[in-house]
C-alpha cells in the first residue's frame, strides 16, 4: 500500500507584517504523491502561504510539520523564530521552491546552475551530481542547453532550468509560485508541459498558480483562499464545477472573463 502521509501540515497558521495581517489561521495539508494548488486573488495570502512552508517566512502563531516532525520555535508573536538551524536546512533542502522569477545564476551556466546547491549545501559527489542534473535537464527538455547562460535561455527554457535545479535536490516535494505568471502564453506551455509530466509521476507537488485549467488538471486538492483564509476546498472538480462559495463564484468567472 503506498504511503499518503502528509509531507507537509500547517496547522492554524497566522501570518502579519506588522500591522497587516496576510493569514488569520490556516490548515492545510499536502500528503505524499498529491499535488495541492492554490489560488485566489492577488494578496489573499497564497505565495506567503508557500513560503511559510519551507520557512523562508517566520509565521506568529500556528504549527508547520514536515513529515509530522513540528518546526521548534522561540520567541513568540513578531519575535518568533525556528530555534533550530539544522532543522530549517533539513527541510529547506527537502522542500525545493520554484520561483516566478527563476533566480538563476546569471554568472554559471545552466548546468552549473543546476549542480549549485547539491554540490555545496547538500555535499554530495561532484561526479554524481553531474550526471544527475544533466538527466533532469534532459528530463525538462533542455538538455542541449547545458553549457550556455541563462541570458542565453527564453523565459520558458530558464523556468524549466529553475525546476530541474528544484529535482536535483531530490526533494521530498516541490513548491512552485506562479511558475508561468512572468511568460509570454506560448513559453508557459512548455513549463505547464513539465509540471504535468511530474505530476503524473506522483511526486508531492504544491502550486500557486492563476492559471485555473493547470489547476483543474493536474491537482489532486484545490484551495480557494480569500484574505487570507480558506474560502473554499475541495477536489477540482467539484471546485471549479459546482462551487458553493459565492466569492470562488464571482473568482471563477473573472477569472474566464479575463
Amino acid at each position: 500500500m503506498s504511503d499518503t502521509s502528509p509531507v507537509i501540515e500547517i496547522h492554524n497558521l497566522h501570518k502579519a507584517y506588522g500591522a497587516l495581517e496576510v493569514l488569520k489561521g490556516v490548515d492545510i495539508s499536502a500528503p505524499r504523491g498529491n499535488v495541492i494548488s492554490l489560488i485566489g486573488s492577488s494578496g489573499s495570502g497564497k505565495s506567503t502561504l508557500l513560503r511559510c512552508c519551507n520557512l523562508l517566512e517566520d509565521s506568529q502563531q500556528g504549527e508547520v510539520l514536515f513529515k509530522g516532525e513540528p518546526v521548534k520555535w522561540r520567541g513568540s508573536g513578531h519575535g518568533r523564530r525556528p530555534s533550530d538551524a539544522g532543522q530549517v536546512l533539513r527541510i529547506r533542502t527537502n522542500l525545493s521552491m520554484v520561483f516566478q522569477q527563476f533566480n538563476l545564476w546569471a554568472h554559471m551556466t545552466i548546468l552549473q546552475n543546476v549542480m549549485e546547491a547539491p554540490v555545496t549545501v547538500l555535499k554530495r559527489d561532484h561526479s554524481e551530481v553531474e550526471s544527475s542534473a544533466r538527466a533532469y535537464l534532459d528530463k525538462v527538455g533542455i538538455g542541449d542547453k547545458c553549457d550556455v547562460y541563462p541570458a542565453q535561455l527564453s523565459g520558458g527554457q530558464q523556468q524549466r532550468a529553475a525546476i530541474a535545479r528544484a529535482l536535483c535536490m531530490e526533494p521530498e516535494a516541490l513548491l512552485f509560485d506562479e511558475p508561468t505568471s512572468a511568460l509570454d502564453p506560448e513559453l508557459e506551455q512548455e513549463v505547464i508541459k513539465v509540471i504535468r509530466d511530474l505530476a503524473a509521476e506522483g511526486r508531492t507537488m504544491m502550486i500557486v498558480t492563476h492559471d485555473m485549467k493547470l489547476a483543474a488538471d493536474v491537482s489532486d486538492h484545490v484551495v480557494f483562499l480569500h484574505q487570507g483564509l480558506i474560502e473554499e476546498q475541495g477536489p477540482p472538480d467539484t471546485l471549479f464545477g459546482a462551487p458553493t462559495s459565492e466569492r470562488l463564484r464571482g473568482f471563477l468567472s473573472a477569472t474566464h472573463a479575463a
